[in-house]
């Protein structure tokens, strides 16, 4: 009866949350992670995406966020956070930046739960809530990503984590791959790791996320920990690798980046 409350409250903000509206959850390098936020616990995150050749126009723009995620939940057993973001290119003309709102909700559960080893953690959520959407100029920031998640730490290896989303696909759509087509699915998989053997403040990971829309990417970065309250992450993300788009058609995605994300804890 204790876990069925839990579960009602939890769906019922996620509903919520969801009836707003890209805001990043607690994640990797650009997918989620089976970890949330602890109640009243709160991350401000300043992030960007820096492309390494500004070549291909407007179809490979930087991307600028601040974002912010809080867990609601005052149980150890699950916990949920919900985060709102504030996203931009800076080009004047890119209609998606008189949207740049996004909204997302995570529901977890830890590793080893009730004490038994073998329990992986899971979590379910949403992301990238956005708030535009007009089918007569073939755009929408409505990707409403839908995903799960399973993750295990092995010892010495580091935790393996694995699951699959499903989105919108008139949102994900992009040049040859329509709309209807499975542009809105895939895969997501990722290994990260604390590295002990040099500093508890060393974390490493990599992260894979399938389905050749502007999402597909495969990412490798690191972070330090300042402080409990301070951690810088920078990465480098390549989109949609092995995708080979049409003549005259730009890679979804766009060109490789680099990514600095600053979290800011509370």
């Amino acid at each position: 009866m204790k876990l069925g409350r839990i579960l009602a409250a939890a769906s019922t903000i996620v509903a919520l949350a969801s009836s707003g509206a890209l805001a990043m959850p607690t994640g990797q390098i650009a997918i989620p992670s089976t970890d949330a936020k602890g109640f009243k616990d709160v991350t401000v995150n300043i992030s960007n995406i820096a492309r390494f050749t500004n070549t291909g126009g407007a179809a490979n723009p930087n991307y600028y966020n601040v974002g912010v995620v809080a867990g609601v939940l005052p149980f150890e057993a699950v916990k949920l956070e919900v985060g709102a973001d504030f996203m931009t290119t800076g080009n004047k003309g890119n209609r998606f930046d008189d949207s740049p709102f996004y909204f997302n909700a995570k529901l977890a559960t830890a590793e080893d739960l009730g004490g038994t080893k073998w329990v992986p953690a899971f979590a379910v959520g949403v992301y990238n809530l956005g708030t535009y959407d007009k089918p007569e100029t073939v755009g929408s920031t409505r990707q409403n990503i839908i995903y799960g998640l399973v993750a295990k730490t092995l010892p010495v290896v580091g935790r393996i984590s694995a699951g699959g989303y499903y989105g919108a696909s008139r949102a994900l759509a992009n040049g040859t791959n329509y709309s209807g087509t499975g542009n809105n699915s895939g895969t997501m998989i990722s290994w990260d790791r604390t590295i002990t053997e040099i500093s508890d403040k060393l974390w490493l990971g990599v992260d894979y996320m399938s389905g050749n829309n502007a999402n597909g990417e495969i990412g490798f970065g690191g972070s330090w920990a300042f402080s409990k309250q301070i951690t810088l992450l920078v990465g480098m993300q390549v989109f949609n690798p092995g995708y080979k788009p049409s003549q005259g058609e730009s890679l979804p995605g766009g060109k490789p980046a680099f990514t600095t994300q600053l979290f800011i804890n509370f």
